[in-house]
């Protein structure tokens, strides 16, 4: 049975930063393409982030371009998401997510995500 969890979210000041984790398992970790997504109240859920198996490929959405980063660690199962730059508009709960690689781009696998972890941004 695969288990997503993340953690890391918190209430944080506009300009701020936010680490979010993902811990995996259940998965063959190292062999899966991977991301982030976000639902903000009342909206759609947006896909903001992916990594490929190895990290050779990012993606992310112009929404958080050059404000986020992903990255992960292999050996330890883990996902992370690094963000900066924090806007109010930033204010969703944010969930990892595994995902398929193919032809360039990068497709949530259905039922494959955690739960989330909630990002408030607010002074």
């Amino acid at each position: 049975q695969v288990h997503l969890a993340e953690s890391g979210g918190g209430l944080v000041q506009p300009g701020g930063s936010l680490r979010l984790s993902c811990v995996v398992s259940g998965l063959t970790f190292g062999e899966s393409a991977m991301g982030w997504f976000r639902q903000a109240p009342g909206k759609e859920h947006e896909v903001i982030a992916g990594i490929t198996f190895d990290g050779s490929h990012t993606y992310y959405a112009d929404s958080v371009k050059g404000r986020f980063t992903i990255s992960r660690d292999n050996t330890k199962n883990l996902l992370f998401l690094q963000l900066d730059s924090l806007t109010a508009e930033d204010t969703a709960v944010y969930s990892c997510v595994a995902m398929e690689f193919a032809q360039g781009d990068f497709y949530p696998r259905a039922g494959y995500w955690g739960q989330g972890t909630q990002v408030t941004v607010s002074s």
